[in-house]
């Protein structure tokens, strides 16, 4: 037979049970909650609503903006977005959205009415309406927004996606 367990023993054996568990329950949901952000990705991509569409002026260039937030592990990171929508007529499908960052450096551009261009205060570039590169440094037109849709309510959305 085997001899009783002393009450020492039974001490240490049971502090060493009891640490254990307490370890398992607490130590098992922190490294979760420590991992979890990095494991998570948030949408590169996604429909963005920018406006009613009947609100929108034909042919006189519209600015609209939106912002982006992205979830980098701990880290968020918000982006400010935007452009022009230039609508070519009446039919909901003749529409031209436009980004608003010159194609140089990313600086905003603005429409000017009275010159009919878009301007780059960084290095004067000029772009024509329809984002054409008219003067200045920039290598290549506006970027555009090609893919769009009005809702069912007359919301026009553009299809955002992460470069």
């Amino acid at each position: 037979m085997s001899e009783p367990m002393s009450r020492r023993e039974f001490i240490k054996g049971a502090t060493a049970a009891i640490g254990g568990l307490i370890t398992v329950v607490i130590g098992i949901p922190t490294i979760a909650y420590l991992i979890d952000p990095a494991l998570k990705t948030s949408a590169k991509e996604g429909w963005i609503p920018v406006g009613k569409l009947e609100e929108i002026p034909v042919g006189k260039p519209t600015p609209f903006s939106f912002t982006r937030v992205q979830v980098n592990g701990w880290e968020r990171t918000a982006t400010s977005h935007g452009g022009f929508i230039i609508r070519k007529s009446e039919d909901p499908n003749d529409l031209l959205i436009l980004n608003y960052r010159c194609t140089h450096l990313a600086c905003t551009v603005n429409w000017s009415e009275n010159d009919q261009v878009f301007l780059c205060p960084c290095h004067d570039a000029k772009f024509s309406k329809e984002g054409q590169v008219l003067g200045g440094p920039p290598p290549r037109p506006l970027d555009r927004y090609s893919e769009f849709r009005v809702s069912d309510e007359g919301i026009l959305e553009i299809f955002y996606k992460e470069a």
